[in-house]
């Protein structure tokens, strides 16, 4: 290892022996927030728990957004949590916000890119404009995450930031890994998603800018209501889940635990990396219950 390298390999050491898992005088930028049974507001609580300096929590209106802005700063005093209507797959929008975090607070330290939106349809009733909607939401939100807040993230000397580095974590899916977890669009919307993740933690070698997809199973949230509704009515609402080793299905919080762990330093050595949340699904091959375990 040259000396450069170990050098800085030391001062890493120290200051993760200073921070921990703390966000201590970090900014951070969460989009697709809005939904109250989402992953974007359950991370919006996980990073709040590790103290950072900010968290803009942002989606493509302003519903619920400010309540949960309120909620977090009488929760932890000391955060900041600001409310912004923010088209994440559009790039004016996207670089605006950076902007103003970038002037407010001269850094930004973490971004989760978690908009996106599911269909639960089959190839033959998809078109060119469903596939295309799909990939503008779901992967071209990822792209501009990764060039614009990669960019502000390699800013130094203001905000008290003394080196580039940041965290960068995009939601993907079980589907993006292999198929039988989602429609086709949405598929491919996830499998770019993660590759977008890989290229860019290449992309960013040497910056100490970290870049990693977070890939949900069956997640009980706002975008999952209507399967778990139709389930309770039909009173097989115990059969969700029951095809991964865990044998039940996950809530945000879950999910968001693990996003706030890849933001924190604590993940420091964790990059480029698909990681799958979701009870043991993607760990097997489909199997016949009790033959084999």
């Amino acid at each position: 290892m040259s000396s450069t390298a170990t050098d800085r390999v030391a001062q890493l050491v120290a200051h993760l022996n200073k921070q921990g898992a703390l966000l201590t005088d970090k900014v951070c930028i969460v989009t697709g927030a809005s939904s109250l049974f989402g992953i974007g507001r359950a991370t919006a609580y996980t990073l709040a728990k590790r103290l950072p300096k900010v968290i803009y929590v942002t989606d493509l209106t302003l519903d619920n957004l400010d309540e949960l802005a309120k909620d977090i700063t009488s929760k932890y005093p000391g955060v900041q949590c600001i409310a912004r209507a923010v088209d994440a797959a559009s790039t004016s929008a996207v670089q605006a916000i950076v902007d103003e975090a970038m002037q407010i607070f001269g850094r930004l330290d973490v971004f989760v890119a978690n908009a996106g939106v599911a269909s639960g349809s089959r190839l033959q009733d998809e078109d060119e404009e469903s596939f295309m909607r799909m990939m503008r939401i779901n992967a071209l939100s990822a792209f501009l995450a990764l060039k614009i807040a990669g960019a502000a993230m390699q800013v130094t000397g203001k905000g008290g930031k003394d080196r580039s580095a940041g965290s960068i974590i995009a939601t993907a899916s079980v589907a993006g890994i292999r198929s039988g977890a989602g429609s086709p669009e949405y598929s491919a919307s996830k499998a770019a998603v993660i590759n977008l993740c890989q290229v860019g933690a290449c992309q960013f070698a040497g910056t100490d800018i970290r870049v990693n997809a977070i890939c949900p199973g069956l997640i009980e949230t706002g975008m999952t209501k209507m399967t778990f509704d139709y389930a309770r009515n039909k009173g097989t609402a115990h059969k969700i889940g029951q095809l991964n080793p865990t044998k039940r299905y996950g809530v945000a919080i879950e999910i968001a635990n693990v996003i706030a762990f890849l933001a924190s330093d604590e993940a420091s050595y964790l990059n480029g990396q698909a990681i799958a949340v979701d009870g043991g699904l993607s760990s097997s091959l489909p199997i016949v219950p009790g033959r084999f375990f």
